[in-house]
């Protein structure tokens, strides 16, 4: 007997997953321009004002045009292959984006903008306290 895998499969795994970290699940439809909750004004994968929000919450050492940078490094496509982009994100959510700052006494340095708090999963929340399931049919984002 073959069990047919989908990325269904994948994608409701993975909700359950988050679901099960605390993280809030969302009906991914809701979220787009003409849902019930909008909130994104086409249909790009990630919701910039959470993202936004969430990167200046776990690097308020990095100033506005740094995180900027940091949102447009995450954003672009650097290469044409999904799996090498996949790679590379991937990276960037474990080994955090390197970001160069200005120091207070006007020199350039280096540091790392995180993307996700591993210390502190909670942190990670964009709305603390929200968990449970909204939704349905397996189809949501995790804020």
């Amino acid at each position: 007997m073959t069990t047919q895998f989908s990325e269904s499969h994948v994608e409701a795994a993975a909700l359950a997953w988050l679901d099960g970290l605390g993280y809030t699940v969302l009906y991914g439809p809701d979220l787009s321009p003409d849902g019930k909750a909008p909130e994104r004004a086409s249909y790009e994968v990630i919701l910039l004002d959470r993202f936004r929000a969430a990167l200046a919450k776990l690097n308020r050492h990095l100033s506005p045009d740094c995180l900027a940078e940091v949102v447009k490094n995450v954003r672009q496509i650097a290469t044409p292959s999904l799996v090498e982009e996949n790679r590379r994100l991937h990276r960037l959510l474990v080994e955090g984006v390197d970001v160069e700052i200005t120091r207070a006494d006007g020199s350039i340095g280096g540091d790392k903008a995180w993307l996700i708090d591993f210390a502190n999963p909670r942190s990670n929340a964009s709305e603390p306290g929200r968990c449970g399931q909204e939704g349905q049919d397996n189809q949501g984002t995790a804020d």
